[in-house]
């Protein structure tokens, strides 16, 4: 009878083991399975998450301002933030149509040409007199140049259709995002319960006081890097338009983009070079002027948008905007910054075990 009791007990024991397995494998199925489905969808849905939390406190505001109508404000943010992205996204394609429309034009006519550069351009330090010899040789010899360039061209044809039609698909993923934000704001307090739950189911007793520093960090670092990139941009397309910077919509979406990158000098210093030899003297050093103050004004604004409790190193938000492109596409370069943002101040805050409710004060 002894022998026979341990016996049973492992039995027992065994069976109990083989459930627990086959109950955490048909889990693990299940989650597995349902990431697969999501995958696709994980930026548009992460996107339009960041987008409501940095908007939220807005939203509220605007929600005060009419009345307590929440469906309503929520409508106008939506409309506001669309207006936000359509329309620079229609400004650049009408740039680029009528720029290819224009070239296509001139090849036809077999008029296309450069004009000589001007005279001036020999006295610009260091680059001035090569930059000079190129540009007479393209003005010179623009069939030879062509005729060399063309085959290299239609080789990469397919590729920048497929670039085109990239663009096309990233511009819809953020108006799905933006109209999820909006109904993600439009049901505000019922998210909120679900953000409650999850965080105090993640992380227990301190899931609020993570709550609080996720959100403050997406909308501190939402506000000091795509916020400082958007304001840089609108000033750089003034100066761009002012100007008459020749496609002016890619430039300032090349500048959106090196700016978030931290690099918006990149783009504004072969801008500011090339209005010496479209305008005059003095309309060339007010907009290299107007250009060096583009390129530094995110010095004051970051310390205001980003909030000082918040600063995130730039290391973490190259990475975070590389990292993004690679793994999400384009609106990886908005999305990836942020997340990482995210991550790496939970886990400082966890590293520390500091006390997150001034962390998170800090950061509002």
């Amino acid at each position: 009878m002894s022998s026979a009791a341990p016996m049973v007990h492992d039995k027992n024991y065994f069976l109990r083991a083989r459930e627990v397995f086959v109950r955490v494998s048909l889990m693990a199925l299940l989650g597995v399975t349902c990431f697969v489905i999501m995958k696709p969808f994980v930026p548009i849905l992460a996107w339009g998450v960041v987008i409501a939390t940095a908007g939220y406190p807005g939203y509220r505001k605007l929600c005060g301002w009419l009345g307590g109508r929440e469906k309503l404000a929520a409508v106008l943010c939506t409309l506001l933030l669309l207006s936000v992205v359509v329309i620079p996204a229609v400004l650049l394609a009408g740039t680029l149509t009528h720029g290819a429309q224009a070239m296509a034009g001139h090849m036809e006519k077999g008029d296309l040409r450069i004009p000589p550069p001007p005279d001036k351009v020999q006295t610009w330090p260091v680059i001035g007199k090569p930059l000079y010899r190129l540009w007479i040789d393209a003005s010179q010899n623009l069939g030879e140049i062509l005729s060399k360039v063309t085959p290299m061209v239609q080789q990469r044809v397919p590729a920048l259709l497929s670039a085109g039609a990239q663009v096309g698909v990233t511009l819809l993923q953020f108006v799905i995002s933006i109209l999820l934000a909006g109904f993600v704001l439009m049901n505000s307090q019922s998210n909120a319960q679900f953000a409650h739950q999850l965080f105090r189911r993640i992380f227990g007793e301190k899931g609020p006081e993570f709550e609080a520093l996720t959100a403050s960090t997406v909308r501190s670092v939402t506000n000091g890097i795509l916020g400082v990139a958007l304001i840089q941009s609108v000033l750089a397309s003034l100066g761009f338009l002012v100007v008459g910077l020749p496609g002016a919509g890619l430039w300032t979406l090349l500048f959106f983009i090196a700016a978030v990158l931290q690099f918006g000098v990149v783009v504004l210093v072969p801008a500011a070079i090339y209005g010496f030899a479209i305008t005059s003297t003095t309309s060339a050093i007010i907009f290299a002027v107007w250009c060096a103050f583009v390129g530094l004004i995110d010095n004051f604004l970051k310390p205001v948008l980003l909030g000082r409790g918040s600063q995130v190193p730039t290391l973490v938000i190259f990475v975070g905007v590389i990292g993004g492109f690679v793994a999400m596409g384009i609106i990886g370069l908005f999305v990836g910054a942020i997340i990482l943002a995210v991550g790496y101040k939970l886990f400082l805050a966890w590293l520390e075990d500091v006390d997150l409710d001034s962390v998170s004060t800090s950061t509002g």
